[in-house]
């Protein structure tokens, strides 16, 4: 017994020391019946917050509800669709109390998992349980893209929790809640605290964050053994494909509708994932080889990305 409560008082004064940092958000949207409210984690002292974009969707407007009782207006400093991931920035410029963001390569399925947040509404509310497993991929809000690396946990996560931390045993972020399955007991997934660093950094500086586009219509594939071996494609897993935007840069490339894409630059495309991998901001406007697999032959075309403006991958 004495084991089970050193555990409960850990958990307790774990709950004790982050809750300060976690943010009730309330966001106004034009029209009745469409305000809305979730979680946030404040990441620094001078007020930044992180929070889910479908959270802040919308908003014309976002108060913070601080566990002192103090409420705050905020800005937008940006969103990420591709991540579900927005920064918002506190207006009062008074020190918060803040959390810190962990290395979440680090994070290991059986590890404790603290959520907190306000699910239904429910201020700080605590839901204790483990890391089910990491790595995950997650549709995210920007269509023909998906979330990487994301973590799956039973620490139970409902409407509202959206957007607030999902943390270690030693308090440090290692997830920002993205979303629960209904019908699903106890599935959460977050999206890894590498991942939210990375979003954070490149709003503060660019006010977004940066990706290349090809301008096509893709899904997984999997490649028939022969035609892979006859190619010299040691995997057989590929990305089809099913359209091409007129104009585009696969356009004026050369790809075309039926393509399977094996690889780009130096790197083997398995899926999806590993596509939209090699397609950040640096393969902005740089010609790049694209491998593919075109009528059970391998050929390569060259294709200059431009700048993500519209959805497309």
């Amino acid at each position: 017994m004495n084991t089970l409560r050193s555990l409960s008082d850990e958990i307790a004064s774990l709950a004790a020391a982050v809750e300060p940092a976690v943010v009730h958000v309330r966001v106004m949207r034009p029209g009745p019946g469409r305000d809305a409210t979730g979680s946030g984690a404040l990441v620094s002292p001078d007020g930044l917050v992180l929070t889910n974009d479908h959270v802040v969707e919308g908003a014309v407007g976002v108060t913070l509800a601080l566990s002192d009782g103090r409420e705050l207006v905020a800005d937008v400093l940006g969103t990420d669709p591709a991540t579900d991931l927005a920064v918002l920035k506190v207006l009062d410029p008074a020190g918060f109390e803040h959390v810190e963001l962990a290395d979440s390569n680090a994070v290991r399925p059986g590890e404790l998992a603290v959520a907190v947040g306000a699910p239904f509404g429910l201020t700080w509310s605590v839901s204790v349980g483990v890391v089910s497993a990491v790595g995950r991929s997650w549709p995210s809000r920007l269509p023909g893209r998906r979330i990487d690396g994301v973590i799956q946990t039973d620490a139970p996560l409902n409407p509202g929790n959206s957007g607030g931390p999902l943390l270690d045993a030693a308090g440090r972020v290692i997830g920002i809640n993205t979303a629960g399955v209904r019908g699903g007991n106890n599935l959460g997934f977050a999206v890894p605290s590498n991942t939210a660093a990375f979003v954070l950094g490149e709003i503060l500086r660019d006010g977004r964050v940066r990706r290349a586009e090809l301008g096509v219509q893709v899904e997984d594939a999997l490649l028939p053994k022969r035609i892979a071996e006859r190619s010299g494609v040691p995997w057989a897993r590929g990305v089809l494909v099913r359209g091409v935007v007129p104009g585009s840069p696969a356009h004026r490339g050369g790809l075309r509708a039926g393509d399977v894409i094996v690889g780009f630059v130096e790197e083997p495309v398995k899926s999806t994932s590993d596509l939209q991998k090699n397609l950040d901001k640096d393969a902005i406007g740089v010609a790049l080889p694209l491998h593919v697999l075109r009528k059970g032959e391998r050929v390569t075309v060259t294709v200059v990305p431009r700048e993500h403006r519209a959805p497309a991958v």
